[in-house]
C-alpha cells in the first residue's frame, strides 16, 4: 500500500472514531480499543493523535466549518463532517505538510465510500488555507474556549478567578506520569534505567515516586512495566494513597476501584499483612484490575459489586480505612479525555452528585471509630465536591475533617475549599483532583 492509500486509510478509520463520538455519543477510549488490531501499531500513535486532537479542538472546527460549508451535511453523512474536522486539525496544530494532509483527507472520502464528497472537502480546506480562517477570532465562548457553554459557565461561577486557566490546561496534552513501586526497586534506580527511553525526564517536590516523562512511550517500551516495577499514573492520584494510610491500617476498602491504579498504589505502601478488599460494579472493568494485580505481583480480594449497597458484600467487619474514589464528571482529567466535553451534560452532575451522597452515606458505617475515609473526584466542580462533603459532615455528627496531609511539601499545589481541598489541572502538570479526608469520631 502506498503512503498516500495508508495515510488516507488512517484518516477515515480517524474519522469514524470521532465520528462515533460525535454522533452516536460513544467513548473514545473503546471505540479505539477495537480498533487497535486493524491498525498497524507504527500508525497508532498518529490515529490517536488526529482523533483526541480533532475532539480537543472541536468547538472551533465546527465553527470554521459552518463558514466553509454553503449548507449542512445530511445526517447520514456525518462521518464526512467528522473527516473535514480532521482535516482542518491537520492544518492548524501538527506538523503534517499541507498538501499532504489535504490530499490524504480528499482520498480518505473515497474510502469511506462517500467519493461524491471529495471535491467538497478539497475545496473546503483549500478555502481554509486561503482565507486564512485558523487565525479568524472565534465568534463565541465555545468556540473561543474550546468547552460545552454549560461548562464554561459553571467554572466561571465556582473559580471566577481561574476559570480560565483551567479551560486552557484541558486543551493542552497531558503529560505521562510513573509511580515506581518501591517493593522492588528505588526511584533513584529507576531513573537510570529510564534513560534508555527518556533523556529529559523530572520529578516534583513531595511526590517521592513520581516521575515525569519528557514525552509519552508505549508502556511495553518502560523498563521493567511486565514485571511491575512501575505503573502509569498521575502525580496527582498519587496523593491518595499515602494521605489514607497515614497512621496505619490493617483492613481497608477501596470502592469504585476500576482500572485499579489507586489499588495497587495502596497495596504497595500498606503495612504487612494488610488486607485490601476492591469493590468495582462494572465486571467488564474488573478485568483490569486484576490485570494490574497480577503484573504487580500483588493480592487483594476483588468483588464485582455495588458499593452503595453493601448489605449485599460486607462481612460485618469495620475498616480502618476507606478509599472512595467516586464516580464523577472527570472534568479535571479533560485534557487526556476530551471526549468528556462532548458526552457529559449539565443534567448529569447532579445526578453524579446523588450517587456520590448515596456511597458516602452507604460506606461511612462501615468505618471503625478513628478510622478515616478519603473521598476523592478527579472532578473540578463544586456540586461534586465541597458541597457533597459539607452536606455530608451537616448530616453526620460523628464526622469531621482532618486536614493533615501526608506530605507537606505538596500543599502550594493544593487550593483550600470550605470542605476538602482541590488540585488544579495543568498546574505543575498535574491533572484535576479533589480530596476530603474524613475521620470517624466515635
Amino acid at each position: 500500500m502506498n503512503e498516500t492509500k495508508s495515510g488516507a486509510r488512517l484518516r477515515a478509520e480517524a474519522a469514524k472514531a470521532v465520528n462515533a463520538v460525535v454522533a452516536q455519543g460513544r467513548s473514545l477510549g473503546a471505540v479505539l480499543g477495537e480498533l487497535d488490531e486493524q491498525i498497524n501499531p507504527a500508525d497508532r500513535p498518529l490515529l490517536k493523535m488526529l482523533c483526541y486532537g480533532t475532539l480537543r479542538h472541536h468547538f472551533r472546527l465546527r465553527a470554521d466549518l459552518r463558514k466553509l460549508l454553503e449548507r449542512p451535511l445530511k445526517a447520514r453523512d456525518s462521518v464526512i463532517e467528522s473527516l473535514l474536522a480532521i482535516g482542518i486539525f491537520q492544518l492548524i496544530d501538527t506538523r503534517i505538510p499541507d498538501h499532504a494532509a489535504v490530499s490524504m483527507t480528499v482520498e480518505a472520502a473515497r474510502l469511506l465510500r462517500r467519493p461524491k464528497y471529495a471535491g467538497l472537502i478539497n475545496a473546503v480546506l483549500r478555502n481554509f488555507l486561503r482565507q486564512d480562517i485558523g487565525r479568524q477570532e472565534a465568534g463565541d465562548d465555545e468556540s473561543r474556549f474550546n468547552h460545552p457553554a454549560w461548562f464554561i459557565d459553571a467554572l466561571r461561577a465556582d473559580w471566577p478567578d481561574d476559570w480560565q486557566q483551567i479551560l486552557e490546561a484541558n486543551n493542552e496534552r497531558a503529560p505521562m506520569w510513573l509511580r515506581v513501586n518501591q517493593n522492588r526497586t528505588t526511584t533513584a534506580d529507576y531513573l537510570d534505567r529510564l534513560a534508555q527511553v527518556d533523556d529529559g525526564h523530572g520529578m516534583l517536590s513531595g511526590f517521592i515516586h513520581a516521575i515525569r516523562l519528557a514525552k509519552p512511550v508505549p508502556v511495553a517500551e518502560l523498563p521493567g512495566f511486565a514485571d511491575g516495577d512501575v505503573s502509569v499514573q498521575d502525580a496527582a492520584a498519587q496523593i491518595a494513597a499515602p494521605w489514607l494510610l497515614m497512621g496505619g491500617g490493617s483492613r481497608i476498602l477501596d470502592a469504585c476501584a476500576a482500572p485499579g491504579g489507586k489499588t495497587g498504589h495502596l497495596l504497595e505502601l500498606a503495612s504487612p499483612g494488610s488486607v485490601l478488599t476492591v469493590i468495582e460494579l462494572d465486571p467488564e472493568r474488573l478485568a483490569s484490575i486484576h490485570e494490574n494485580l497480577e503484573r504487580l505481583r500483588l493480592d487483594a480480594t476483588v468483588l464485582a459489586a455495588d458499593a452503595s449497597k453493601p448489605k449485599e458484600w460486607w462481612d460485618g467487619q469495620p475498616f480502618d480505612r476507606i478509599l472512595l474514589d467516586a464516580p464523577c464528571s472527570a472534568s479535571g482529567v479533560i485534557r487526556r479525555h476530551p471526549d468528556i466535553k462532548l458526552l457529559r451534560r449539565e443534567s448529569d452532575i447532579e445526578a453524579l452528585a446523588g450517587l456520590q451522597t448515596r456511597l458516602l452515606d452507604a460506606l461511612w458505617p462501615l468505618l471503625a471509630p478513628s478510622g478515616r475515609l478519603l473521598y476523592v473526584t478527579c472532578s473540578v466542580l463544586a456540586a461534586e465536591n465541597d458541597a457533597v462533603v459539607g452536606d455530608f459532615l451537616a448530616r453526620h455528627s460523628d464526622a469531621r475533617e482532618d486536614r493533615v496531609l501526608p506530605n507537606y511539601n505538596i500543599r502550594d499545589l493544593m487550593v483550600e475549599k470550605t470542605c476538602g481541598v482541590q488540585v488544579m489541572p495543568g498546574n505543575q502538570g498535574l491533572d484535576g483532583f479533589y480530596f476530603a479526608c474524613l475521620e470517624r469520631t466515635h
